[in-house]
């Protein structure tokens, strides 16, 4: 593990190493980065070390927000490139991606441009062409069949993603495809370390985002063959009240508990409900109202000498749709009047967001039974490494008792490797340190 007063040092050193990858030669780079280790950071740096290279790289990313804050990102850090953002026909630039970048919907409208962005699924729709280097931001998120279609786009790729996140989302069954070297439901940096074993894989060595009193758990939980330390020490971010409390002293209790340990489990008394449990997700509400209406303050490195949250700083994440519909509901049932701007979503939409405060729904909490949706261990990664302050967990009693009991089940297929960690381990894992910082609701 890297001490925190070497992770700045640390951390260069590891882009540096990707870097010189890049210049010996190699069809291929896997670069995996823990939650908030600057992975957007390498990528710019990567990009401007090709341009510098005489290279026209190409950037390929999942969604148009991750293109557009891609653009915001290159433009801020070299704003003498010409960038040019391939688009498809529906899209509408915001004025910001209009300043920083040429806008085109075919690539021969971006001929003069020294970088080229776009989503995977618009670069599929390219029929011709050819550059030395594709830079794949959030690789781990595009699906083995979407890599398939662009890679006859380019000579050489960067695969950047964090491999602890969830895989590519499908909506249909997939047993038909289990075990195939074709299955498309698979990432694309899996299938191609499958078919190209000698391709270096790196490690970004810092996390920037979790704070000292979380790294170590995710690590352990989500990560455990490439730890990585979080790059503040003890001490370095803390939160406080300005106000008193009075009232709800379980919901204060709640707080103390994660401002002071930077975890806390609210636990709610154990029942059987179905996942629309109105109690735990208007707890939760209750719990990001209540740091609003106390006042919380946060230091850390970027503000010395702290800062008043505000309701974009807290999230509430969940694990269904539905959930995330009841959540904002609460919100609005609190009174708080800015209770309604707190972010709530899903952990798949959630993926590559940070906040000071997460206050998450424990996927298992009330069920009866633990299906492979609700032990996804990347789904529980998420949300809980989003956080920079603190993570308060919202969960009925019991989990642990239901993982005992509901052992992983699922069928073990010829030519798959076995996932690891799985969800079960690394929900006991999560259990046992919340455990520690629990308070009875």
């Amino acid at each position: 593990m890297i001490d925190h007063t070497n992770a700045a040092e640390a951390a260069d050193a590891a882009t540096t190493t990707i870097l010189t990858d890049m210049d010996a030669g190699h069809r291929a780079i896997v670069v995996d980065s823990p939650p908030g280790a600057g992975k957007s950071t390498l990528v710019v740096r990567a990009a401007g070390h090709l341009v510098d290279h005489d290279e026209q790289p190409i950037i390929v990313a999942q969604t148009n927000n991750q293109v557009d804050d891609m653009i915001a990102r290159l433009s801020a850090e070299h704003p003498k490139l010409n960038i040019g953002r391939l688009s498809g026909n529906t899209y509408v630039p915001t004025p910001a991606v209009r300043a920083a970048a040429t806008v085109g919907q075919k690539i021969t409208d971006l001929t003069g441009c020294q970088i080229i962005v776009g989503t995977s699924a618009k670069w599929a729709t390219v029929p011709d062409g050819r550059y030395g280097w594709a830079i794949l931001d959030e690789s781990y998120q595009m699906r083995s069949d979407m890599l398939l279609r662009i890679v006859a786009r380019f000579d050489r790729g960067l695969f950047v993603g964090d491999p602890g996140q969830l895989d590519p989302f499908t909506m249909v069954g997939t047993e038909r495809w289990i075990g195939l070297p074709h299955d498309p439901t698979v990432n694309g940096v899996t299938v191609m370390l499958d078919h190209n074993p000698t391709t270096p894989v790196r490690q970004l060595p810092v996390s920037w985002r979790l704070p000292d009193t979380a790294a170590p758990t995710v690590a352990d939980a989500f990560y455990p063959e490439a730890l990585f330390s979080s790059g503040t020490g003890p001490g370095t971010r803390a939160m406080e009240f300005r106000t008193a409390g009075f009232g709800r002293t379980d919901l204060d209790e709640t707080l103390a508990t994660a401002f002071t340990a930077g975890w806390a489990l609210h636990e709610l008394p154990r029942r059987h409900v179905p996942r629309t449990d109105g109690e735990t997700i208007q707890a939760a509400a209750d719990l990001a109202a209540r740091i609003l209406d106390r006042g919380a303050v946060a230091t850390c490195e970027r503000h010395c000498d702290g800062r008043v949250l505000t309701a974009t700083d807290i999230a509430i994440g969940v694990a269904h749709r539905d959930q995330a519909d009841l959540a904002r509901i609460a919100l609005s049932n609190t009174g708080h009047p800015h209770a309604p701007n707190i972010a709530v979503d899903t952990a798949n939409r959630l993926q590559g967001r940070e906040y000071d405060v997460m206050i998450v729904v424990h996927p298992l909490s009330g069920r009866r039974d633990a299906t492979s949706f609700h032990l996804e261990a990347g789904r529980l990664c998420v949300l809980t490494s989003r956080h920079r302050q603190a993570c308060i967990v919202v969960a009925r009693e019991g989990i642990p008792d239901l993982l005992d009991t509901h052992p992983s089940t699922e069928p073990v297929h010829l030519r798959v490797a076995a996932k690891f960690p799985d969800g079960w381990e690394a929900n006991q894992v999560i259990m046992e340190k919340l455990g520690k910082h629990r308070v009875a609701a």
